[in-house]
């Protein structure tokens, strides 16, 4: 067996109600005075009063960063550390997505160290310390708290990523309480998001890919597929939320650890460039890279087909397998109510050169895919997807 190295985030609280716990949970952890960063949106809907209210009540003091927007830029994050700075917060809680997450992760790395941010880009390159880290998700797709991962957007359409362990929080706070009030859309796009951070994990290329992650991966894609479209028809259901969002933190254990390719590269550009939510971007494309790499990954894709789509478990033969498993694949953004092609979105199809050169900047990502990616490869699975 190859070596490998698995870290993950030290607590897991899985629990309804939990966020209102949190002086409970991490009230020694969060010191006196605690930066939360959230959004307008989530601040708007008073999501956040209840755990506000608690760290209050219980005697710390809370600066709310509400600023928080979808593809966060290096400017918001710069003004979080500004806010924390000020304030001379002993702590941080994300409340929120994956980017109030991911801003959460990078003010508790700033505001804990000297470090500069241009130092930290890239993998293994941010050394710390960091303020104490509570991360609360408040959807079930990015698998946030569990990861070492942020991305911010620098400057009109780059994206750039710190990935090191220093920024796993120290506790991750899943209360599907939470996630009741998501529109559908969201919790489709979010959902996809989850089952492609599985579904990469499985088959990524990295060293580092172990037997820990594909189990997880593995029962992620049980507990998300058999539940993404209970959730759809009912966003009141709290059982199948809660599974959502279980299945959302393993799959994002699993790609911590064994990092995702290909989707995600792809997806980036149409993120950054025309603003499509992340887990929209990574669904339009996700049955064409899939098909892209079955000559070399199709064995893996196999295996895991029957986790997301039990009724595939018995076909015959590892090519039908795979191709059945990527068409339910397709077949489930169109159920949830997702876009499926990029004209949807209305990106034009004279983006597509711009695009597969953006993808290429990706290689931290495409270096993890089961089969290699050119440039010319990428303008022909962003044509496939138009």
């Amino acid at each position: 067996m190859s070596p490998f190295i698995f870290n993950t985030t030290k607590s897991v609280v899985f629990e309804n109600g939990a966020a209102q716990r949190l002086p409970d949970l991490a009230g020694d952890l969060l010191g006196t005075d605690c930066l939360l960063v959230t959004d307008a949106g989530l601040r708007k809907l008073g999501l956040v009063d209840a755990t506000v209210s608690s760290l209050e009540a219980a005697g710390h003091r809370v600066v709310i960063f509400d600023e928080v927007e979808a593809d966060p830029s290096r400017e918001t994050l710069m003004k979080a550390v500004e806010t924390g700075k000020t304030a001379g917060v002993t702590s941080v809680v994300g409340f929120g997505g994956g980017s109030s997450q991911d801003v959460a992760k990078l003010a508790a790395l700033l505001l804990g160290s000297d470090a500069d941010l241009d130092s930290a880009w890239g993998v293994g390159q941010a050394k710390g310390p960091r303020l104490p880290l509570v991360l609360v998700p408040t959807t079930a797709g990015t698998g946030s708290e569990v990861t070492p991962v942020s991305i911010i957007t620098v400057g009109a359409e780059e994206k750039r990523g710190v990935s090191s362990p220093v920024i796993l929080p120290d506790m991750a706070i899943l209360d599907a309480g939470l996630t009741l009030g998501l529109p559908a859309h969201i919790t489709a796009a979010t959902g996809i998001d989850a089952m492609v951070h599985a579904i990469e994990a499985y088959a990524s290329k990295n060293a580092n890919n172990n037997p820990i992650s594909k189990l997880l991966a593995r029962e992620a894609l049980r507990l998300l597929g058999a539940n993404i479209e209970a959730v759809i028809a009912d966003g009141s259901n709290i059982e199948a939320r809660g599974a959502m969002l279980l299945g959302s933190m393993l799959a994002g254990q699993a790609f911590a650890n064994s990092p995702v390719a290909a989707v995600h590269a792809l997806a980036y550009p149409i993120g950054g460039t025309f603003h499509i939510p992340h887990g929209l971007s990574n669904a339009l494309v996700l049955p064409h890279v899939l098909r892209f790499n079955a000559p070399d990954a199709g064995s893996l894709y196999a295996e895991i087909a029957g986790d997301a789509f039990p009724h595939l478990a018995d076909l015959e033969g590892t090519q039908a397998r795979t191709a059945a498993f990527i068409d339910a694949l397709a077949d489930l953004s169109t159920r949830v109510g997702l876009q499926t092609r990029l004209r949807d979105v209305d990106i034009p199809k004279n983006a597509i050169d711009k695009m597969a050169a953006d993808a290429m900047l990706q290689s931290r990502l495409l270096v993890n895919n089961p089969r290699e990616v050119t440039q010319d490869d990428a303008r022909m699975i962003y044509t496939a997807a138009w």
